[in-house]
């Protein structure tokens, strides 16, 4: 394979993983993972996950409060995202959006943090990591009218209907595809998988979550994005190494402050 893999969205600081770091690093080395994206998902443990990534070239990190993450510690505010996105390392805002699978009730508060994480996107000029599930309706509406097609971004470890996709490629978003494309039963999500324009498409694990077949179940780490390209080739009927240079090209065409080295 003359083009390394990125992993588009992985959670590195997470103990599962942190604690063999190392290996994980390793690991992304022989199955040829050239990068990674480290998402945030609390301001609480982003000081952390800065410290892990800084030392390496080939990692990147992302800062926003997950929508799943009930009345944290604190707030994030416009301001202190955009102060915190300032660090070179620090290549996007989120990951942000809106969850109503797990949470009831009165969910303006989770509407309210994604309207500020759009706004400290556009003032940073940095793209968006957006996680949706149980609410693509509000979550694309918002999108809509806090103008985050600004700032563009990726629809992360997408698992919505075509129809979905279509409205976010038209916001001007990447979608990318985890582990859940080789499962068996996402029959309508690889239906979605090959009809991605080429340079749209993103791949990532969210690990330690969501490892793919043939790891299903068990701890998910970057190393294992190769199995994701690998079903996306199989549904496009391309090579791997097409699907590799095409979501690494795409990687850096969207986070444009991330730098190309090689790992």
């Amino acid at each position: 394979m003359t083009s390394g893999l990125v992993d588009s969205h992985c959670h590195l600081d997470f103990p599962e993983l942190a604690v063999q770091f190392a290996e994980v690093l390793a690991h992304m080395a022989d199955n040829q993972v050239s990068h990674a994206l480290c998402a945030g998902v609390t301001l609480e443990r982003f000081p952390e996950l800065l410290a892990l990534v800084r030392p390496c070239p080939h990692l990147f990190a992302a800062v926003g409060v997950h929508p799943d993450t009930e009345a944290p510690a604190r707030e994030p505010t416009v301001a202190e995202l955009v102060a915190l996105a300032a660090d070179p390392k620090v290549v996007a805002i989120g990951e942000t959006g809106l969850d109503y699978y797990r949470l009831q009730g009165d969910l303006e508060w989770q509407r309210e943090r994604f309207r500020v994480h759009i706004r400290a996107a556009r003032a940073a000029g940095k793209p968006l990591i957006i996680h949706t599930r149980a609410a693509a309706a509000d979550t694309l509406r918002l999108m809509r009218e806090e103008k985050a097609s600004e700032v563009g971004g990726v629809m992360h470890c997408f698992t919505e209907s075509q129809t979905v996709a279509e409205e976010a490629l038209a916001l001007g978003f990447h979608i990318s595809f985890s582990g859940i494309v080789t499962f068996k039963n996402a029959k309508a999500l690889k239906d979605v998988a090959r009809s991605v324009p080429e340079n749209r498409l993103l791949i990532e694990t969210d690990a330690p979550y969501l490892a793919p077949v043939p790891h299903r179940g068990k701890l998910n780490e970057p190393a294992y994005v190769r199995h994701v390209a690998e079903e996306l080739a199989r549904l496009r009927e391309t090579s791997v190494e097409a699907i590799a240079a095409a979501t690494t090209d795409n990687f850096f065409r969207l986070f444009v402050t991330a730098q190309r080295e090689a790992a």
